[in-house]
């Protein structure tokens, strides 16, 4: 099974509050209407609450760890106090670290430095650049990419049968996401984490779109690392996480060299120095921190956990419900999936629409109905590629259809709301792309540096 069932009978909750839910934007055919963000698996906006508990504390920002004035004081503590609630969020065990990153692309690259030489990573061709490419820096590791699954038990299977081949490597890893950011799946965490187990080796999630939408517990699936990102947990501030097991961490030298990752410096006779270095998360967290970011993702934790995340769960489960009926109700739609329409998902979806160019329907939704989405191959390059059977990036040029009926897209769109998406926006979503389908744009588009824009000079 993915990573857990979700309900959609249950109570909903109203969608959170977050900046920009009454930012108003233009139309190309005229007017304003408020803007309908739906590429938030890109970048979630910030929540009220988030920007609220920064705000109150911007005041009293100072310099942590070693400040001997008040406000450095203040603020070490409020940046170990985020670090403890943050542990709290992913219920991390006794003896894990939680290091503070600047993003998923960041601790993944963090952990791919310190593996142990001679380390076996394998990753399925299906993850997202962040965690399907950092293993490739290390030249004393090898890298197994493992073909795209098409059901989770597949995805099962096909981990245990290329563990079962790595006995000349004292140290394997495996690196899997947790939902997918093209097609929203859920992956089955519980059951790669035990096959990586039963082969003697270890598993780090990629929580990067999980961690938004659904509850993350490191014990529970028993993984031994976690990345994600504030900027996707509803607290774009420039920071992200790396928590799980310390040996490997303290073992490794530090991901950054420089001050508080060092605990003392010696000058040596012979000229050089000696350094002392800290086997705390300090150890790969040199520099001054962003204090305000780790704050952020921390006041993120709490206000999700005190929203109560079954019920965001639920709501979302209906949001993606109502998407997925929709598009069903028009031909020439086509929703991608790895697993099969019935498979759970977060709300995260992406398609092809027959004759369109992907750039030119979703620069359509954006100036035509004020709907903000995604369109192109979602640094998921090998997984798109799988899903569409397509081998170009390029999209053609705009306006025009990507090819004679019946041929393959190149690139596809996606659509990813979550717990501060009001109703109305899927809605007028759902009802935008009917209409582009049934009646066509109702403005002209240019290529424009390789994208799709209106075409400001001509009239529709």
């Amino acid at each position: 099974m993915p990573v857990s069932a979700v309900a959609t009978d249950a109570a909903v909750c109203a969608p959170l509050p977050v900046l920009g839910r009454d930012v108003l934007v233009p139309l190309v055919t005229g007017g304003e209407v408020e803007y309908a963000a739906l590429d938030i698996a890109a970048s979630a906006p910030a929540l009220q609450r988030v920007w609220d508990d920064v705000a109150a504390y911007a005041p009293y920002y100072g310099s942590v760890h070693r400040g001997a004035g008040y406000l450095s004081q203040l603020s070490t503590d409020l940046f170990e106090n985020s670090r403890a609630a943050v542990a709290g969020f992913l219920g991390c065990r006794d003896g894990d670290q939680v290091v503070f990153t600047r993003s998923t692309t960041d601790s993944l690259n963090l952990l791919a430095a310190v593996l142990p030489a001679d380390t076996r990573v394998f990753v399925f061709e299906t993850e997202h650049h962040a965690s399907l490419l950092p293993w490739e820096q290390r030249a004393d590791v090898e890298v197994t990419y493992l073909d795209a699954p098409r059901t989770p038990r597949q995805a099962v299977d096909t981990l245990e049968r290329a563990l079962a081949g790595r006995e000349p490597y004292s140290n394997a890893l495996v690196c899997v996401t947790g939902a997918s950011n093209v097609t929203g799946e859920l992956w089955p965490v519980r059951e790669l984490a035990a096959a990586a187990h039963a082969h003697g080796a270890r598993i780090v999630l990629d929580a990067a779109q999980l961690a938004p939408h659904h509850p993350v517990d490191i014990a529970e699936l028993d993984v031994d690392w976690v990345a994600f990102s504030g900027h996707k947990l509803y607290a774009p501030f420039g920071a992200g996480v790396l928590a799980g097991r310390a040996d490997w961490l303290q073992a490794a030298e530090p991901y950054l060299a420089g001050g508080g990752a060092s605990r003392t410096v010696a000058r040596r006779a012979d000229g050089g120095v000696d350094v002392d270095w800290h086997t705390t998360a300090a150890r790969h967290e040199a520099g001054s921190p962003n204090v305000i970011g780790v704050y952020a993702i921390a006041a993120a934790c709490k206000a999700l956990t005190e929203a109560g995340f079954e019920s965001l769960v639920d709501r979302e489960q209906q949001l993606v419900e109502r998407v997925r009926a929709g598009l069903a109700e028009v031909p020439a739609v086509t929703v991608l999936s790895l697993f099969g329409d019935d498979a759970p998902r977060v709300g995260v979806l992406s398609f092809v629409v027959e004759g369109w160019n992907s750039s030119h329907f979703a620069a359509a939704l954006s100036a035509e109905y004020g709907i903000g989405v995604r369109d192109g191959l979602f640094c998921a390059h090998p997984l798109v590629r799988t899903l569409l059977g397509a081998e170009s990036q390029d999209p053609g040029e705009c306006g025009a259809p990507e090819g004679a009926p019946g041929e393959k897209s190149l690139n596809a769109i996606r659509v990813s709301f979550g717990a501060g998406t009001p109703d109305e926006h899927v809605d007028r979503f759902v009802r935008a792309v009917k209409e582009l389908v049934t009646q066509g744009a109702r403005w002209s588009y240019r290529t424009e540096d390789g994208r799709c824009v209106p075409d400001t000079a001509a009239a529709a």
